[in-house]
């Protein structure tokens, strides 16, 4: 069977409907995989009250908007976070249907078809996932940066790349920011540049999109990131660290002062090299911003869009 046998209009609802139910299981690898917590194991229960979710009251969307924003069984307040990554789920299911998948050549299997589709979404849902744990944690979980990379190399096939610009693109992709950030920046500076799990994304970068995708997904990163932090600045917002932060350190403090003395001395030498562990200092220069969501964003745009359409429009 061919993808031109399919009526349009049929997959962009199908691609709807299939993206608000996975932007709905989103919700809970937000909510449980910072926490060490399984993704499947228990089902859906209310965080408040651990009251199981019934099935009817947990359609996307719908069941927010019915139930007023407050969980049915102890109505308790609900997050307009769920809401808003379910339609998130939505919005980008239908725009890699439109962008990856319609326009494909007549002829194109629906399997073929599929396979775009099915690992771009995958791709995207698991960035998305890591935008809001990374606003809330300052975190990037390795399932979601190395299995994204993996991801990039086992379906390069799809992407008319190679395996060994795949490889190339992964490498460079993790050393454009762990060369200057994670080694040199901290010799000048005494403190790590930027995480890790940032240079895990712009790995996740070169594995999809080869190493002219890295760099462009760091460099559109960067700039956009400085975009809207001073636009931020400039409205008089908070750039304060997120809450979950300073909590997670006050229970690290609290249960180091219940060690021994020479094992908290131990540990805290190992977590002096964790930037987390210490409080921001004073000042622009001081401040500690996720930079994930603006990396996410920029590998967005190359999945959709595409960097080198992008690169030209730019350049005229």
């Amino acid at each position: 069977m061919i993808l031109a046998e399919l009526p349009p209009l049929l997959l962009r609802v199908v691609a709807l409907v299939f993206g608000l139910v996975w932007g709905s299981f989103l919700n809970v690898v937000i909510y449980r995989l910072p926490r060490g917590m399984s993704v499947s194991v228990p089902a859906s229960h209310c965080p408040s009250c651990e009251q199981p979710i019934e099935a009817w009251r947990n359609i996307p969307v719908f069941s927010w908007l019915m139930q007023g924003g407050r969980a049915a069984c102890c109505g308790v307040q609900i997050s307009p976070r769920y809401v808003i990554v379910e339609l998130l789920g939505g919005a980008l299911s239908l725009a890699i249907l439109s962008a990856l998948v319609l326009h494909l050549p007549y002829g194109t299997t629906l399997l073929h078809a599929s396979a775009i589709y099915v690992s771009s979404f995958a791709l995207a849902l698991g960035l998305t996932a890591a935008v809001f744990i990374d606003l809330s944690h300052m975190i990037i979980p390795d399932r979601i940066s190395l299995g994204g990379a993996v991801l990039g190399l086992v379906t390069v096939s799809l992407r008319s790349m190679s395996y060994t610009e795949s490889l190339i693109g992964a490498a460079v992709g993790f050393l454009i920011v762990w060369l200057p950030f994670g080694v040199l920046y901290p010799l000048v500076r005494g403190q790590v540049g930027m995480g890790m799990g940032d240079a895990k994304l712009t790995m996740l970068a070169g594995a999809w999109f080869g190493w002219s995708g890295a760099l462009f997904v760091l460099g559109a990163g960067a700039i956009q990131g400085t975009v809207i932090v001073m636009l931020m600045l400039a409205t008089g917002q908070s750039l304060d660290e997120p809450e979950a932060v300073k909590l997670e350190r006050e229970e690290l403090r609290s249960e180091l002062a219940k060690l021994p003395e020479e094992e908290r001395a131990a540990l805290e030498e190992e977590l002096g090299r964790d930037p987390l562990a210490e409080e921001p200092g004073e000042g622009v220069g001081r401040m500690r911003i996720a930079f994930g969501p603006f990396l996410i964003l920029a590998i967005l745009e190359c999945l959709l869009v595409g960097h080198e359409r992008i690169f030209n429009y730019l350049l005229g």
